[in-house]
């Protein structure tokens, strides 16, 4: 293997700066990424696919959406290279920069009334480049954080990246429930739908004002040598452990997307839910999922990483047909209380993930390893469910079919999570100082 220059040492920060940092700047790429799911959800489909039907048009939105589930592995091959070969920290400048310009631009494609067919060529590609960038933030984010901390508190300070997702959702769809309100049907459509897109523009220029000053991990200044082709290892050596976490973490993806995606859509257009109702609903559970998340992170220091993840799991198998059924009445209060629900089984999972992944992957290769099984899960469980769902939820009757398929990958990933080691820290106290 080829030996490489290491990076410039720097003074290691403090760790709530080095976290606040990095939650930071996954809270405005998942900003980034959300804003154009709810828009999919909402207004995208008669507006790009205007010559399709209602529901081929909502389904069509999604297909776009599902495009950056897509690009996030091959983003995650992308940086994970750039961040096992050169550091994790330029991972968190480029990603960052690479997703904020493409959602920008989203804010600015013509309707398919301007430049017919190129239009949605357009959402397509920006979705493309959303993903790519959102495929490596996740790595860089949440590795610089945990090769920093302690071992006995890595799952807390690994979870505050964890935190991001769901500030970016709410910040995406705070700025959606604000111009849904506000804004008629006419002016939400004309042009009210791509002002939060616009607006990362200012996040990201904020965003990269944080982490310019980071300091890289210090395992990857112990590396003597990088792996020359980090993929190549990735797949020779972890091929099976690869496999497993994907398969690990789709019914977290599918659960997520599911409340915040499809529900959204399904409320909308099949119940006669207000969009600001649902809206409301669900940015309720939310943040809720995301004020517990260092919460559970620490019962995962405590307790082990694997127990919350299989109880995770099977609380998502549970639940899935009872949250349908209270999705279905379409009563605001019953909707929160399914989606909490829900939300709460998800996080119960993805509050020690941060710390798990980076774990059950050597150094050398951890930020290709980690990334690629992180986004493979999404394809999995994130890029179809919306789809699948959509299509699930035909007739008249309630959707028991969608119930039916989130249980099933909950089963999946159950099984998943039982072949993977536990990974916490044994920390051992220090022997007691002898006295005479």
């Amino acid at each position: 293997m080829r030996k490489t220059k290491p990076p410039r040492r720097t003074a290691p920060p403090s760790l709530p700066r080095l976290a606040a940092a990095s939650l930071a700047g996954t809270a405005i790429e998942f900003y980034d990424f959300f804003i154009y799911g709810t828009a999919a959800a909402l207004v995208l489909g008669p507006l790009f696919f205007p010559t399709f039907s209602p529901l081929a048009g909502t389904l069509a939105a999604f297909a776009t959406f599902g495009v950056g589930f897509v690009a996030r592995p091959l983003g995650s091959v992308l940086f994970g290279h750039i961040g096992d070969r050169h550091g994790r920290r330029p991972v968190l400048i480029v990603s960052l920069l690479l997703t904020g310009v493409a959602t920008v631009a989203v804010g600015c494609v013509p309707t398919y009334g301007s430049i017919g067919a190129a239009a949605p060529l357009l959402l397509l590609v920006l979705r493309f480049l959303q993903g790519l960038g959102l495929g490596g933030e996740w790595g860089g984010a949440v590795l610089l954080t945990a090769e920093h901390a302690p071992p006995e508190r890595r799952g807390l300070w690994a979870s505050f990246p964890q935190v991001g997702p769901a500030i970016g959702f709410l910040l995406a769809n705070g700025v959606m429930l604000a111009l849904s309100a506000t804004l008629t049907d006419a002016q939400f459509a004309a042009w009210g739908w791509r002002v939060p897109f616009w607006a990362a523009g200012l996040l990201v220029v904020a965003g990269l004002a944080l982490r310019s000053s980071l300091a890289e991990s210090p395992d990857f200044l112990r590396l003597r040598e990088h792996a020359r082709v980090p993929l190549a290892e990735v797949v020779r050596g972890h091929w099976r452990l690869v496999l497993l976490t994907a398969g690990a973490l789709a019914v977290g993806y599918a659960v997520f997307y599911a409340v915040t995606t499809w529900s959204l859509s399904y409320g909308v257009e099949r119940l006669g839910v207000s969009r600001t109702v649902m809206l409301a609903c669900v940015m309720a559970a939310v943040l809720v999922k995301g004020a517990l998340t260092p919460v559970v992170a620490v019962l995962g220091d405590r307790y082990g990483r694997r127990p919350l993840c299989l109880l995770g799991c099977a609380a998502s198998a549970l639940w899935m047909f009872p949250m349908v059924a209270l999705l279905s009445t379409g009563e605001p209060l019953l909707m929160f209380t399914g989606f909490l629900v829900a939300m709460l089984a998800f996080i119960t999972m993805f509050a020690v993930i941060g710390a798990y992944l980076p774990e059950l992957y050597e150094p050398r290769v951890r930020c290709t390893g980690a990334a690629v099984g992180y986004n493979l899960g999404g394809v999995l469980g994130g890029a179809l469910t919306p789809i699948v769902a959509t299509a699930a939820a035909q007739g008249d009757g309630k959707p028991w079919g969608v119930a039916a398929y989130l249980s099933g990958i909950a089963l999946l990933s159950l099984g998943c999570f039982a072949l993977l080691p536990e990974t916490r820290p044994v920390v051992r106290p220090e022997p007691a100082a002898a006295t005479g």
